[in-house]
């Protein structure tokens, strides 16, 4: 492990590196405040601080107090070394942010005990940020198939959208629908409707990019967000999966299960919202059912055709999914989005 020592008399810089080489840590040593927070700044950072008091260019409660401020969730565990003993000298130095406190001359034996002290509470830090995240991917995650659930992947439409309009990049959503899915729960059973849609999940991240994100939208439908450049219609993507779903192989007990899906695609305009996006790749995986299904439909193909409000194609529609359609085009479904 990584011990950052900071003091600015030459003496006791040596013996504190030769210390720690002793004890089997790797001393990263400075002279003065400055160069000890420029060392604070770099990604490998030490994690375990050993910091004089009075030092030149930056004392060493001044860098406590900025690296609270910096990380307060996970700041290194820092020991301040100094000959200030008076009661108030102490309760200064923890409230800057230090979390131990020896007075010089210290014994070598009870530095020793306080930092392995240190090393315990970094580890147990360690862990508790790795089960955070853990905990967060969690609970990102659809817990059947593994990509992200309707929350998160709404989470990183709403990002992506951001990030094309601000840096004027390619993006396309595509919402996928299991055709004819309830009939394969119907004929062979619930779990079998499972595998399905495991299997699914599986073939499409493994045909995109590690770029895109597919995430699971509701029951059988699924949205893949992708930054491929350009216009959607052009490197086919959707089509290319489109047909590697229908020549997935699944068998059941009842014997091979045929799958196919429906694909509505939309592409971001300077006018797209969220739920404009969503509603035009909705528009569109309707087209693509009452196409005939196992079909790649594009919204700005939709809306070419001249789809009005009392097109067919809209009134096959939900209520909701229908209204939202009409308004994110302004009322009328008609041109470009």
């Amino acid at each position: 492990m990584k011990v950052l020592i900071a003091e600015d008399d030459s003496t006791s810089r040596r013996i504190l590196a030769a210390i720690m080489k002793k004890w089997g840590y790797d001393p990263v040593v400075t002279e003065d405040g400055q160069a000890a927070w420029d060392v604070l700044q770099k990604q490998d950072a030490p994690k375990l601080l050993l910091l004089d008091w009075n030092m030149p260019k930056m004392e060493g409660p001044e860098i406590c107090r900025r690296l609270k401020e910096q990380n307060p969730s996970n700041p290194p565990y820092v020991i301040l070394l100094t000959g200030r003993d008076q009661k108030g000298d102490i309760v200064v130095g923890l409230d800057a942010g230090a979390n131990d406190y020896m007075v010089k001359p210290y014994d070598p034996e009870e530095l020793q005990a306080r930092i392995r002290v240190g090393k315990r509470m970094i580890e147990l830090q360690a862990s508790l940020v790795e089960a955070h995240a853990a905990l967060t991917q969690l609970a990102m995650r659809d817990p059947l198939t593994g990509v992200l659930n309707r929350r998160a992947i709404l989470d990183r439409l709403a990002d992506e959208l951001e990030r094309a309009k601000r840096e004027k990049g390619s993006l396309s959503i595509g919402m996928f629908d299991l055709d004819l899915f309830k009939s394969i729960n119907d004929t062979h059973g619930h779990q079998m409707g499972d595998q399905v849609i495991v299997s699914f999940a599986r073939c499409i991240e493994g045909k995109i990019r590690k770029y895109d994100c597919l995430g699971r939208y509701g029951g059988e439908e699924f949205l893949l967000i992708s930054t491929v450049p350009g216009n959607p219609t052009e490197g086919r993507l959707y089509e290319r999966l489109c047909k590697q779903v229908a020549a997935m192989e699944i068998t059941g007990e009842s014997g091979p299960v045929s799958v196919t899906a429906s694909i509505g695609v939309a592409a971001v305009t300077k006018e797209s919202t969220v739920d404009s996006l969503l509603a035009a790749a909705d528009a569109a995986l309707y087209r693509a059912k009452a196409e005939g299904r196992n079909r790649v439909v594009y919204a700005d193909e939709c809306l070419r055709r001249g789809i009005g409000e009392g097109s067919p194609d809209l009134q096959c529609m939900p209520a909701g999914t229908r209204q939202a359609c009409i308004a994110s085009h302004g009322g009328v479904i008609s041109g470009r989005i």
